[in-house]
Formats: C-alpha cells, sequence, structure tokens
C-alpha cells in the first residue's frame, strides 16, 4: 500500500483509536487521557496536512492523476472490497475540493480538544467530551473523503449522536431542547440523503461517485427527483432558509468547543455534499432547481443579516450570522460556473475559520461574564483590551474586510451571480451585495454595543488577561483568517483543475 493509501486510512483510523484508548482509561486520570485525545488530534491533523504532498506516483510533488473516469481522479485513492454481495466497496480519496476541508476539520478539531485539555466544561467529564470530538472528527473527515454513496451515508451520520450527547450533557439551561432540536431536523435530512442515495444507487447500478459524477446513465427525470432529495438534505445541513431554525438553538446552547465544530466543518457536511454528491451526481437537476436554489440562498442572506440587526445575545447573533454566510456559499454553488463554486469552496473555509474562532471569543466572553447578552457586555475594550481587539479583528474579518479570508468567498459570489447575467440573476447579484452591506452593519453593532462605550457591571469585573491555552486554541486561526485573506490561492490553488474537471463533467 503506497504512502498516499496509508495517510487516507489513517487520517480517519488516529482519532477512532484516540476515541477508543479515551474510553477505556479510568476517571481518575481525567486530565492525562485529556492530553492524550489531544495528542491523537495532534497526529491527525500532521497527517491531514502531509496529504498535499502529490499523487500516489509522485509523493512530493502536486501532480493530480487524470487517468480514467470523468475529471480528474484523486491525489490518492483506496478501493478495496467491502461488502462484496452488494457491490459496495470502500472507496476513499482526496482532491484539491475535499483536502482544505480535511486539514480544517483536524485543525479545528486540534484546537478544540487542546482547549478543552486546559479548561474543563465539566470537571471529570473533559476525558469524554474530547472521546467525542475525536468521533466527530471521523465522521466529518470520512463524508468529505468517501467516493462511495453508501460510505458517504454511513460516514454523514456518525455525527449525529456524538454531537447531539456534546449538546445535551455540556450545553446550556435549555441543551435539552436544543438537542432534541438539531436530532430530529438532522433524522429528517438523513431520511431525505437515504433515499435520494437509494434512487441513485439502484438507477445507476453503481455507488461509485467517481463513475457517477457527470450524471452517468441516470435519466433526467432520476436526476430531477434524485437532486431534489439529496439538495434538501444537504441544505438542511448547510443550513438553508427556511430549515435553518435548529442552528441558532444548537449554537446557543452548545460549549464554546460544540459550538466552534458546529460553525466551522459540520456545516460544511451540506455544502460540500451539495457540490460533490448533488450537483456531480444529478447534473440536470441541478441546472433545473437552480433558478430556486439561487433564491433561497439570498433569502438566507437577506433574512439571517435582518435577524442579526434585532438580536440581543451574543452567540445567537453569531449563529444567525452563519445563515447569511452559508447564504454566500449555496449563491456560489447555484450559479453552476468556476467563480461561483470557487467562491464557496474558499467561502467554506473562511466561515469556518472566522466563526469558528468568533465562538471561540464568544465562549470566552460568557465564562468570564456569566452572560451573553449584549446590553450586559459594553465597555469590553476598558477592562480586557485584548480579548476586545481579538472580537473587533474576527468580526472585521467575518464581515468581508478586503485582506481577510471573509472577502473572497462572499464579492465573488456576488461576481458569479452578475456573471451568470440576465434579470434573474442581476437582480440576485444585487441584493446579495446589499445582505453583504447588512452583515457590515450588524456586525459594527455589534462592536458597536459589546466593545465601546462605558463598562457594565457585568464587565468591570473581568480581569484583563488571556490564558495560554486560550492564545494557543485562537493564534492559529487569526493567523490563517490573515494569510488566506492576502493568499486565497493557498485554498484555490488546489481547486482549480477538480472544479475545471467537475463542470466539464456535468455539461
Amino acid at each position: 500500500m503506497s504512502l498516499g493509501r496509508v495517510g487516507l486510512v489513517a487520517v480517519l483510523a488516529l482519532p477512532a483509536l484516540g476515541a477508543a484508548v479515551l474510553a477505556v482509561l479510568p476517571h481518575r486520570i481525567d486530565r492525562a487521557a485529556r492530553i492524550t485525545g489531544t495528542a491523537f488530534a495532534a497526529a491527525a491533523f500532521v497527517l491531514s496536512v502531509l496529504l498535499a504532498l502529490g499523487g500516489d506516483d509522485n509523493w512530493f510533488g502536486y501532480r493530480p492523476r487524470t487517468a480514467g473516469g470523468p475529471g480528474v481522479r484523486p491525489w490518492h485513492e483506496l478501493d478495496l472490497t467491502w461488502v462484496p454481495g452488494l457491490d459496495l466497496r470502500f472507496h476513499l480519496g482526496v482532491d484539491g475540493v475535499s483536502y482544505p476541508l480535511v486539514v480544517l476539520t483536524a485543525l479545528l478539531t486540534l484546537l478544540c480538544c487542546a482547549y478543552t485539555a486546559w479548561r474543563v466544561p465539566a470537571p471529570g467529564r473533559g476525558r469524554t467530551l474530547v472521546a467525542l470530538l475525536l468521533v466527530v472528527e471521523v465522521g466529518i473527515v470520512g463524508t468529505f473523503l468517501a467516493l462511495d454513496l453508501v460510505l458517504f451515508f454511513l460516514f454523514f451520520e456518525v455525527v449525529l449522536l456524538p454531537m447531539y450527547a456534546i449538546i445535551a450533557i455540556w450545553g446550556g439551561e435549555d441543551r435539552q431542547h436544543a438537542a432534541r432540536k438539531f436530532a430530529l431536523y438532522t433524522l429528517f435530512g438523513s431520511v431525505l440523503l437515504l433515499v435520494g442515495v437509494f434512487t441513485v444507487v439502484t438507477a445507476a447500478g453503481t455507488a461509485d461517485l467517481v463513475d457517477l459524477t457527470g450524471g452517468g446513465e441516470l435519466s433526467r427525470g432520476t436526476q430531477l427527483a434524485a437532486f431534489s432529495l439529496l439538495a434538501i438534505a444537504f441544505a438542511v445541513k448547510s443550513p438553508l432558509w427556511p430549515l435553518h431554525s435548529w442552528l441558532p438553538d444548537a449554537h446557543t446552547q452548545a460549549p464554546t468547543v460544540g459550538s466552534v465544530i458546529l460553525a466551522g466543518v459540520l456545516l460544511k457536511m451540506g455544502t460540500y455534499g451539495l457540490i460533490r454528491v448533488a450537483v456531480g451526481v444529478a447534473p440536470e437537476g441541478a441546472r433545473w432547481a437552480a433558478p430556486v436554489l439561487g433564491t433561497l440562498a439570498v433569502a438566507a442572506i437577506i433574512v439571517g443579516s435582518l435577524v442579526c440587526l434585532a438580536q440581543s445575545e451574543l452567540k445567537r447573533l453569531i449563529a444567525y450570522s452563519s445563515v447569511g454566510h452559508m447564504g454566500f456559499v449555496l449563491l456560489g454553488v447555484a450559479t453552476l460556473t468556476a467563480t461561483g463554486i470557487q467562491a464557496a469552496l474558499i467561502g467554506n473555509i473562511a466561515h469556518g475559520v472566522i466563526t469558528g474562532l468568533l465562538f471561540f471569543l464568544a465562549g470566552a466572553i460568557k465564562d468570564r461574564a456569566h452572560t451573553g447578552a449584549l446590553a450586559e457586555l459594553g465597555g469590553l475594550r476598558e477592562s480586557t483590551p485584548r480579548l476586545a481587539g481579538l472580537l473587533g479583528f474576527a468580526a472585521i474579518a467575518s464581515l468581508g474586510l478586503p485582506g481577510l479570508a471573509g472577502f473572497w468567498g462572499e464579492a465573488f459570489a456576488v461576481v458569479a451571480a452578475w456573471r451568470v447575467g440576465g434579470p434573474f440573476w442581476t437582480t440576485l447579484a444585487v441584493l446579495a451585495a446589499l445582505g453583504g452591506a447588512l452583515t457590515a452593519a450588524y456586525l459594527l453593532r455589534l462592536l458597536r454595543r459589546v466593545t465601546h462605550g462605558p463598562a457594565t457591571p457585568a464587565v468591570l469585573t473581568l480581569t484583563p488577561g488571556l490564558a495560554g491555552a486560550e492564545l494557543a486554541a485562537w493564534g492559529p486561526l487569526v493567523l490563517l483568517a490573515l494569510a488566506i485573506g492576502l493568499a486565497p490561492t493557498l485554498v484555490l490553488g488546489y481547486a482549480e483543475v477538480p472544479v475545471e474537471a467537475l463542470l466539464e463533467a456535468i455539461r
């Protein structure tokens, strides 16, 4: 087995092994168990980065293979017989579309595990929380690596139970309601995803995503039905308005690390699935539904921004901001153009980095002030200027300031819609641009309410310093937000070839 194939297996096996080790360690060594879990997450992150070191035939150079199949084959590919009687295969692969998401998932899991290792949300239970984070990593990374539809579905579902437990056990006062709502919406999407996968596999006679890209032998009617089922399933996870209402409750009640994983990478399972599976497998359905998807995406941008302008709770405001930001991602996908899909891919990564940072900061503020009410958090820069400065940086990055990561995805999603042309798409582009202005308005309002003005009683008692564990968790995200903003090729350079191949296959 080549080094690339070993890497594909190891990036899944290490967090799974780490979770298993933590499950058998005794409670009395909880701190050591948390550090052990963090070590497994660190090893998985290093391996995820090394996946970029070329194809199986050229380990030390970036050179995607182009032999066979529609478009570009993955850099590394593992294809083993899994269930011979049902012709199911354990088929994994990584390319420029999935690679940045795999690395982001591994990075955020590492940061969350490290944060938990030094700042325990519930004494004696940090070991279990780290183990659950590692299981979530297995499900999310597996979703990004799966090249078999049935395997994709199974990894997609692995995330449900551990994320439910993270919210229900370590969440806020209303955590049980939020966890149930998350589970119900997710199960609804899972049923539609299962039916969509069944429709495709039975009609095409194969579950191989490489062979299915471009529609394969699927009839137009089958593609329309399959895309409808798959798109709604992925819209729930993204989430797309009006299927978004589980997200604010889940974010508000989840512990800090739960919110970071939810916003940072779990939502990306939906947008990635829309690009890789729904558009790739049912391109005729995608073209047919593109106007509807574009309309809902712009509605998400406008509605999410307007709700944020009325929000009075910190984490809930950031949660609703994700609805708007993911609307830009989905608008890019709806254009079915190279510019739009590239905008969606970099928008995914930028949102994961910036909103992950915002939730880390929001959690730190709530832990210190014991409230998330904006009216009770004024004057943060007077007592904790470093924390206020980091919040200002994250908010400005989130509103899409040029030079920071948030700019590229939102700006070029609008450009892509404008370039499609015609009254309909031009109108969507204008409305999306208006939504971008509203995004700036609510984030500047957030800073005015929280960091400026006289310090409130809840803020006056805060200690000015930042813990080393906090700086270690936040620092990489600050650097990434700046690096991606200045050098978007860090993401787009990997994705250019596979995106062109995808578009060629679905024409």
